[in-house]
């Protein structure tokens, strides 16, 4: 009884419960409220990065044991209730962009995502962040995010059998979508899942695909697992792979550049947003906002050796805030869930080879992403202009890259037309030329 008094001591001194107005059960609570916010990353992300070969049961430990690294460093190094894993748009950009649009090697592909985290700790230390993320417009910052997220929602509505590839329109929807039972079974759960988070219930996405495997499992579209515990797989096939030598070239310059901003502005938005919903800035600024960005940095170089896309700041983590959750503790706390899932990977193997699981919540985060859709100044045409462009050339291009790209390129020039060029900062006509350079000589 003592040592436990001595413990839940210690955890309360050095995690700040006082100050902070809160205790051992609500952080409890809210880091499992936040593992279940977001546990779906655990059958979609080796769901999606096998397609480029690598090994299932491996990414599944890489996604766990990376997932919990970041969130453990995160609480105990910077002291935020935020949790990190692979990010999503990341993925589907590391599998369906460079791996199997570009035909580069997946162990190439891990070789950028580190290297992008290196850069990225460099200049997080260095405070050249700080000059990045000031000179990128708020216009592009948000279009970035609304573009991935209909990216990824037509990731999911492709791989579901929603959309279907027609040679009259490109695409179009399904002549089976009211008769294949797997695209119905799809549409079960996509809108059990909007009925959850219309009504805000905690961890809809994940309670959202545990249903439809259940009703799969009824109708006979989801096999039972053989078994629900087991040891976990080796993460000997991804372990390491990574290969820099071939990540710098010079020829995916922009895949390293694309890896780098979105993992930028990701975390950083992400940070800034959790942090204001738990009341933590101070004059509108963050406290060790330095340490928190340190450990994303490390987060991303740690799961590119393990053997997954890059590792980013989650905004599910405000399921957690919402519950209580005002320290790292509830962080250490879902870091402790991630290790945990590595011995259910018979239940993640069975359900993440079903698309009608894993598509809804691909749909639904992009709805999530494409929020900041309204904090685009739409009226006025020379910033609208290159966020139009940067959203919509994502999905129809099938690259984040490239939408990217093309944003950069066009905004230079449209406030240059309307008499704005001097608002426009001098690393942004550097980008710019960088990417006009890139169309010529190196089109993918």
């Amino acid at each position: 009884m003592e040592a436990a008094k001595v413990k839940r001591s210690f955890i309360a001194r050095y995690f700040q419960f006082d100050k902070y107005g809160t205790n051992v059960r609500t952080e409890v609570l809210a880091g499992i409220t936040t593992f279940f916010a977001m546990a779906y990353i655990l059958l979609v992300n080796p769901d999606m990065l096998s397609k480029t070969g690598m090994d299932f049961g491996a990414v599944f430990v890489a996604t766990a044991v990376a997932s919990a690294l970041g969130t453990l460093l995160m609480g105990i190094i910077a002291n935020y209730p935020l949790a990190l894993a692979p990010g999503m748009g990341l993925n589907a950009y590391f599998t369906f962009t460079i791996c199997l649009g570009m035909k580069i090697p997946w162990q190439t592909a891990l070789g950028a995502v580190f290297i992008s985290g290196v850069i990225f700790l460099l200049l997080t230390v260095t405070k050249v962040r700080e000059m990045i993320i000031n000179s990128i417009p708020p216009s592009l910052k948000f279009a970035v995010s609304a573009g991935i997220g209909l990216f990824v929602s037509f990731i999911g509505l492709k791989e579901s059998g929603i959309v279907v590839a027609n040679p009259a329109t490109f695409v179009s929807l399904s002549p089976k979508l009211v008769s294949d039972p797997m695209i119905l079974l799809t549409l079960f759960g996509l809108i059990v899942t909007i009925i959850l988070m219309v009504r805000n219930v905690k961890g809809a996405i994940f309670i959202g695909m545990m249903s439809t495997a259940i009703v799969g499992i009824i109708t006979n579209q989801v096999k039972v697992p053989t078994a629900f515990f087991s040891l976990p797989p080796s993460i000997e096939p991804t372990f390491w792979k990574m290969d820099i030598a071939a990540a710098m070239d010079v020829g995916i310059f922009t895949i390293i550049f694309a890896f780098l901003f979105v993992d930028l502005f990701d975390n950083a938005g992400t940070l800034v947003g959790v942090a204001n919903q738990a009341g933590f800035l101070k004059d509108n600024k963050l406290p060790r906002a330095g340490r928190a960005l340190t450990t994303d940095s490390i987060a991303a170089m740690a799961g590119a050796s393990l053997g997954t896309s890059t590792v980013t700041s989650y905004v599910e983590s405000s399921a957690g805030v919402a519950t209580g959750g005002r320290t790292g503790f509830t962080s250490v706390v879902t870091a402790f869930c991630f290790i945990a899932s590595l011995f259910f990977f018979p239940i993640v193997k069975t359900l993440a080879s079903v698309p009608a699981i894993t598509a809804p919540a691909l749909i639904i985060v992009g709805v999530l992403m494409a929020s900041s859709l309204k904090d685009i100044n739409w009226k006025e045409l020379s910033e609208s202009i290159p966020a139009f462009f940067t959203i919509i050339m994502m999905p129809l291009t099938f690259s984040i890259a490239t939408g990217i790209a093309l944003g950069f390129v066009l905004y230079p020039i449209t406030k240059l037309v309307a008499g704005e060029g001097k608002k426009v900062h001098w690393l942004m006509y550097v980008l710019a030329v960088v990417f006009v350079v890139r169309f010529i000589y190196l089109n993918e």
